[in-house]
């Protein structure tokens, strides 16, 4: 019996010759929403791409269901790790229905595999009335909604979402996280979301890590990070009195 689907301990990552993490910890329980805030350029991108083995880190331990990480994204995605990129990464001359068969390359089991495309598309039925249409040519949420359907289709563990939120529109954004609400109530998904947008993020978590310049500053349940008045008033422009 494992404490943590992900446990991540005195991590440290370099980006070329910047210490871009500084030996950060946190972990994740099965069925949880956790939340990373930061302002731009704080790590978090650095830090969700390590987890999802994009990016090699140089001192510390990550446990993964118990068992340790490897350096390679392959493996990462094998365990059960997948990641939706910042900016989506879509194929965009392939066909939305190829996209998403994309997310499924690993997997052998396909009565299974049948079954998570049928509910990618309830779960987006824009993408449905889409199969043909090559990605390219799909508005920037149902890009991003592509984008996180593709990586449901690897069936993982944790899903990891790299702001989601970024350069939609705020109808789209809601809809996005009451789907990622959704996923995490009726699917006991299990999610690590990285989002510049502390208020949405902290919404639909249940507890977050504050990153700053690649150390982790604060954390705590959503609720108490939300009515900090540190928070309230670097990341949520709430000024105090």
């Amino acid at each position: 019996m494992h404490d943590f689907l992900l446990s991540i301990k005195d991590v440290d990552v370099y980006y070329g010759g910047i210490h871009a993490i500084h030996g950060a910890s946190l972990f994740i329980n099965e069925g949880e929403i956790v939340s990373i805030i930061g302002s731009n350029g704080a790590g978090k991108s650095t830090l969700m791409r390590t987890i999802a083995g994009e990016k090699k880190w140089n001192a510390g331990t990550i446990l993964f269901d118990g068992i340790p990480l490897p350096n390679r994204s392959y493996a990462a995605t094998k365990l059960g790790v997948s990641l939706v990129p910042e900016g989506r990464r879509i194929f965009a001359n392939l066909t939305v229905s190829e996209n998403l068969m994309v997310g499924s390359y690993l997997r052998k089991d396909k009565p299974q595999i049948k079954q998570d495309f049928e509910e990618v598309l309830a779960l987006f039925p824009r993408l449905k009335e889409r199969l043909s249409q090559r990605a390219g040519t799909l508005s920037g949420g149902e890009q991003q909604m592509l984008a996180v359907g593709r990586a449901l289709m690897a069936h993982p563990k944790l899903l990891c979402l790299d702001e989601p939120s970024l350069g939609l529109a705020p109808i789209v954004i809601d809809e996005l996280f009451e789907k990622i609400v959704y996923l995490n109530n009726s699917k006991g998904q299990t999610m690590l979301l990285v989002e510049q947008n502390a208020f949405l993020a902290l919404g639909v978590a249940n507890r977050g890590y504050v990153l700053k310049t690649g150390r982790i500053v604060m954390e705590g349940t959503s609720q108490e990070l939300l009515s900090s008045p540190q928070i309230q008033e670097n990341y949520l422009g709430i000024k105090q009195i």
